[in-house]
């Protein structure tokens, strides 16, 4: 009788637990997340779009949602997110370039697409109360 062979104890999986929590990390899912968000926010322009191309009742009823606070909420979550998403997106083009792999060059990148991303959701939509009128 063949004996068996004996079984291989292989690694575990490194677990979460074992992780630490890291900035890049925390901006890695939020460039996730962002994407996610873009689908959405892409359906409420087509929405948008539809409803000029409809005629001026159906133009009216989404111009009176955007104007709500609800609207105004979705349409700020969707300009920060396309923001974010693009400075993540700078971010991974530099990673391209094979730059930007040092642990503070990392933590750098990170910290620059927050605040980056913030700071120019902000800039747009206070130019754009003033352009709109809403601001003045």
């Amino acid at each position: 009788m063949a004996e068996r062979p004996a079984r291989v104890e292989r690694p575990l999986s490194p677990h979460l637990q074992i992780y630490r929590l890291t900035f890049t990390f925390l901006m890695s899912g939020f460039h996730r997340v962002t994407g996610i968000v873009l689908y959405v926010g892409f359906l409420l322009v087509v929405w948008w779009l539809l409803a000029a191309a409809t005629g001026p009742n159906a133009y009216a009823w989404i111009q009176w949602f955007m104007s709500t606070w609800i609207g105004r909420l979705v349409l700020l979550g969707f300009s920060w997110g396309l923001i974010h998403h693009s400075l993540g997106g700078v971010r991974h083009l530099i990673w391209d370039t094979g730059r930007g792999f040092a642990p503070n060059e990392r933590e750098w990148l990170a910290r620059m697409t927050l605040i980056g991303s913030i700071s120019l959701t902000l800039l747009a939509w206070i130019i754009g109360g003033f352009v709109m009128g809403g601001l003045r």
